[in-house]
């Protein structure tokens, strides 16, 4: 028999240290080679560790949480013979890791089943025991869907109306602490300012109706999302200031004429922005297009860190869940950030007469050290008229 210690490998681009994000073996578990080790996050991506070695896991050297630098000890295998130790790799040079901006979950430790706090709430009200699932979310994750299959498929739920005590302490890594310290950051630093505005949604939504009935073979279904991008790469040439970047640093305002936007999307592992490249480039349905296949890369974890950077202005819905009105939290280095709530249909007056329209809010915040109020006032008309007669997004 004989010992083999895994160490964190440079993962490249100069990068010193890494936090262990989530465990995927236990001390005692047999590993095969190329298994799945464990996720380190660094302040570029999050890297899946595989073992270079077959063999007993004796130790795990780092918990969740924990930073560790190039070189420190991993993980302890024990190998079924010496010569094997001979053979495998060295620690310093192990296979080289496999990269996914993928993010798992904030509350992984070995024998603890990988679930959201809403996820293990419902399962406790349920008296469902959650080892008893399999999940089918990332790395095993039980979902919500897991549950509705569990009871489907005849299990048990205990009374409702049981008392609920204790605390569960998740500790703040990997992706949702990235996603705090970004927020705060962005909080910190810029001085918001938030103008809502209401939009009369009722023809831009029946042509979407309209284009969705008669959409070809292949062409996405269209939400509300490809039509405000349309009015964006409209509106924003005019206001080139709403555009752009600020490094507050270097006191340098960056002005692009390309329209890179931001989806705020969504996912089991926290909140990602996938990108959408040159949209001022796209039709109504590629938009479409390209926004469905940056969500579905951010929610299974196979977007690109190139996919998730790089954006000029930023789009965050909450689809018919958006409420009244929000304030969003601008995405650092950006100076701009739209918001559309709800539509819902609401009598108006209109002409002196009362009439049932299909309204919606569009919040929106604005770096006021770059944007001034009138400026926001005016761009955010401009996105109005757009919307509210959807004829001007097509007229050259």
């Amino acid at each position: 028999m004989g010992r083999f210690i895994f160490k964190l490998p440079d993962v490249g681009e100069g990068t010193a240290e890494a936090e262990i994000v989530a465990w995927h073996v236990a001390v005692g578990e047999h590993v095969r080679e190329d298994q799945l080790l464990v996720d380190v996050m660094t302040d570029k991506a999050t890297v899946e560790m595989t073992s270079p070695v077959a063999g007993t896991v004796v130790a795990l050297k780092a918990n969740p949480g924990e930073m560790a630098t190039v070189g420190a000890p991993l993980v302890e295998f024990e190998l079924e013979t010496v010569a094997a130790v001979a053979a495998s790799p060295v620690a310093e040079t192990p296979a080289a890791p496999q990269i996914a901006t993928a993010a798992v979950s904030n509350d992984v430790a070995p024998g603890i089943v990988l679930a959201a706090p809403a996820v293990r709430l419902r399962a406790a009200d349920l008296g469902i025991d959650l080892h008893r699932l399999r999940g089918s979310g990332p790395g095993g994750r039980v979902t919500h869907g897991d549950l509705d299959d569990f009871l489907a498929g005849g299990g048990k739920s205990a009374p409702r109306q049981t008392l609920r005590d204790g605390v569960e302490e998740i500790k703040l890594i990997g992706l949702r602490r990235k996603i705090a310290e970004k927020m705060q950051e962005a909080k910190r630093r810029i001085p918001h300012f938030a103008y809502v505005e209401e939009i009369d949604m009722s023809e831009m939504e029946s042509l979407r109706a309209q284009l969705n009935e008669t959409r070809r073979g292949g062409q996405p279904k269209l939400t509300v999302l490809p039509f405000i991008m349309l009015a964006l790469v409209r509106a924003l040439p005019d206001f080139p200031q709403i555009n752009a970047h600020f490094d507050d640093e270097a006191g340098v305002i960056k002005r692009f004429q390309a329209v890179h936007i931001g989806i705020a999307t969504q996912t089991d592992a926290g909140l990602m922005v996938p990108v959408v490249r040159h949209a001022e480039a796209l039709d109504l349905w590629q938009a479409a297009a390209a926004v469905a296949a940056m969500a579905a890369k951010a929610r299974d974890g196979s977007a690109k860190r190139d996919e998730l950077s790089g954006s000029t202005i930023t789009i965050t819905s909450l689809g018919a869940l958006g409420g009244i009105a929000s304030t969003p939290i601008i995405n650092h280095p950006e100076v701009a950030i739209i918001g559309p709530n709800a539509i819902v249909e609401r009598p108006v007056v209109r002409a002196g007469q009362v009439a049932i329209r299909k309204m919606m809010n569009l919040s929106s915040s604005f770096d006021h050290r770059v944007v001034d109020g009138g400026d926001a006032a005016l761009f955010v008309k401009r996105l109005k008229a757009l919307l509210e007669h959807p004829a001007l997004l097509f007229i050259g």
